[in-house]
């Protein structure tokens, strides 16, 4: 007799090579409008299905974990960062959680790299100028921006992005400097030409320009805020493609428009897609709706990854992207 095939419901779409391998897999439920699930429609999924596969905009908290069906085994998560999922209750009722560590870094550093020239350079300012039909020719003083080479890189959370960004940084001549829970090995700092700071406070006084890299966590929320935002220079660049929290939203608007800080680049937001309207009013502003992933290739690689972990858990062994609470 043939196995039963595992139900599956996926709250948002993805690619469409990765929708139809799941067809083929499995009894899959797709979110044909694409439009983020309402609260009751994932509490009623989690009563009747055996894998949820949600991502980052859906809310996977104890409340909702407690209305799960028993037949609820596994929470694949479509995304690396899983601050959006309690792990720990999730783990309490036997609920096993994967996430899909690894594919976007390099996609991400890219995105990170792309915003720190175009916040130092000032490219927002040249493409309005030439979209506006402002632009009356070239003057020796018009639209200058800051080289970046021989600059001072802070690298805020030296993981798999963080190093990919150091990378990158090495090869436009920066100096790396980083900042992370545990120093790295000194093969890898050698490898990244990396310094490292125990005091967050002392490397972002010295920096230049700030990569945040590092994941939303407890410990993470606002680990930027209005006193250490205070510390760097006035002339120095934020650069966020990790997590929206990290940053007080408020105190850098502040502080932007006030010109105590040069310019920002933000892929992500403290509020998801509710931007602050007065920072859309800013020159100095690069502002990005979370596109630091966002590549065909980036995008179908997490949906094999979510296929793997869903397929290795069906033939009964542990998924390869299991999530633990200790590795929050």
């Amino acid at each position: 007799m043939a196995r039963k095939r595992l139900s599956v419901v996926v709250t948002r779409r993805l690619p469409e090579a990765v929708e139809k391998r799941m067809a083929e897999l499995f009894d899959v439920e797709l979110n044909e409008n694409d439009v983020p699930m309402t609260r009751e429609a994932l509490a009623d999924a989690m009563r009747r299905v055996d894998v949820l596969v949600p991502t980052l905009t859906d809310q996977i908290d104890q409340g909702l974990l407690a209305q799960a069906g028993d037949n609820l085994k596994l929470v694949a998560n479509y995304g690396a960062g899983v601050d959006h999922i309690d792990v720990q209750t999730a783990r309490q009722r036997g609920i096993l959680v994967s996430n899909t560590p690894g594919v976007s870094a390099d996609d991400t550093a890219d995105m990170a790299m792309a915003m720190i020239i175009a916040v130092t350079r000032k490219l927002p300012e040249g493409i309005r100028k030439m979209a506006q039909g402002e632009w009356k020719g070239w003057a020796p003083t018009a639209s200058l921006g800051r080289r970046i080479a021989g600059k001072r890189l802070g690298i805020l959370g030296m993981g798999r992005i963080g190093q990919a960004v150091a990378r990158r940084a090495n090869a436009f001549g920066m100096q790396v400097h980083y900042h992370n829970r545990k120093q790295l090995h000194p093969d890898i700092e050698a490898e990244h030409k990396a310094t490292y700071w125990e005091s967050l406070d002392q490397m972002v006084s010295r920096v230049d320009v700030l990569s945040i890299n590092c994941p939303h966590t407890p410990s993470t929320f606002h680990l930027m805020n209005a006193r250490r935002l205070k510390l760097m220079k006035p002339e120095a660049v934020i650069i966020n493609t990790s997590r929206g929290e990290v940053i007080d939203e408020n105190a850098l608007t502040r502080m932007l428009r006030a010109g105590e800080i040069g310019g920002v680049g933000l892929d992500v937001f403290e509020h998801g897609h509710e931007v602050n309207p007065r920072l859309r009013e800013l020159d100095n502003a690069v502002l990005l709706p979370h596109m630091g992933s966002a590549t065909v290739e980036g995008r179908i690689e997490m949906g094999e990854k979510v296929i793997i972990n869903i397929k290795t858990f069906d033939d009964g062994h542990r998924p390869p992207d299991l999530v633990v609470p200790g590795m929050l």
